[in-house]
């Protein structure tokens, strides 16, 4: 791949790219980071992409592997996070809704993003990729070299997780009412 085609794929990938750094970092500094990182991968590693996948797939790859070192650096311990700024504002969006349906829709979506980031981070970057990011099981498992077998364990493991703790949590809403 010459440098025009890496151009190329840069300027019609970027925001995609970056929306997995954002979702996976939590913030738009660190995402930036990590997209950076992961562009200046790609360029380097551009002569071995021999076309065998997608282009978005060999940068999802890349740019997960970005994410996750970055968060094994930060000697901080900070968390992959789903962040309220990521997610669609679920009020601003139906002018019918109630604002007493507004608030537990905004409460429950913010229970969903604290339960993905209890998720280990095995099951949590699955879950993000296969069920925030929309990538099919193929391009989820090429993106973390993991069989499709193996992805379909991590988001079952995952998703049952979720469930898990959505009862929890909509046991607790109906107990307190």
């Amino acid at each position: 791949m010459d440098a025009q085609e890496f151009t190329d794929i840069v300027e019609k990938h970027s925001g995609f790219v970056y929306n997995v750094a954002y979702r996976m970092m939590g913030n738009p500094h660190d995402a930036e980071e990590v997209v950076q990182d992961a562009f200046i991968s790609a360029f380097k590693a551009r002569e071995r992409f021999r076309g065998d996948a997608q282009p978005t797939t060999w940068l999802y790859r890349i740019t997960v592997n970005a994410a996750l070192m970055r968060i094994r650096k930060d000697k901080r311990g900070k968390e992959m996070t789903v962040s309220e700024d990521a997610r669609p504002d679920i009020a601003s969006n139906n002018w019918a809704e109630s604002p007493v349906a507004a608030t537990m829709n905004s409460e429950l979506a913010s229970h969903i993003d604290a339960a993905i980031n209890d998720l280990s981070e095995d099951l949590r970057v699955a879950v993000i990729l296969r069920d925030v990011q929309g990538l099919s099981n193929q391009e989820a498992a090429d993106t973390l070299d993991v069989s499709i077998s193996a992805l379909k364990a991590r988001l079952h493991r995952g998703r049952i997780a979720l469930r898990d703790s959505l009862e929890q949590y909509m046991a607790e809403r109906s107990n307190s009412r």
